[in-house]
């Protein structure tokens, strides 16, 4: 199940990147679910779903945002390798 959203955007907006409406839909649905994703708001699973892709994709589309795919802060590995057995 969807929900259509409409949203207004100025016409400059898709000269400005290059793209037609539908793909400038599709980039926006990308750039927010990596932004969310970075943010830590949404898994990857989510984000995959939101930007529309298969997970696999999702992750490989991270890099042109330069976003790591894992979540982790070093302290945090650290931290689980210490208490790895």
């Amino acid at each position: 199940m969807s929900v259509a959203l409409k949203l207004d955007m100025p016409e400059g907006a898709f000269s400005a990147l290059r793209k037609d409406p539908n793909e400038f839909t599709k980039e926006l649905r990308l750039a927010a679910a990596v932004k969310w994703y970075e943010m830590g708001i949404i898994s990857q699973e989510k984000a995959a779903e939101i930007a529309g892709l298969p997970r696999a994709e999702f992750i490989f589309s991270l890099s042109r945002f330069n976003v790591s795919p894992f979540q982790y802060t070093a302290e945090e590995i650290a931290e689980e390798l210490r208490n790895a057995d």
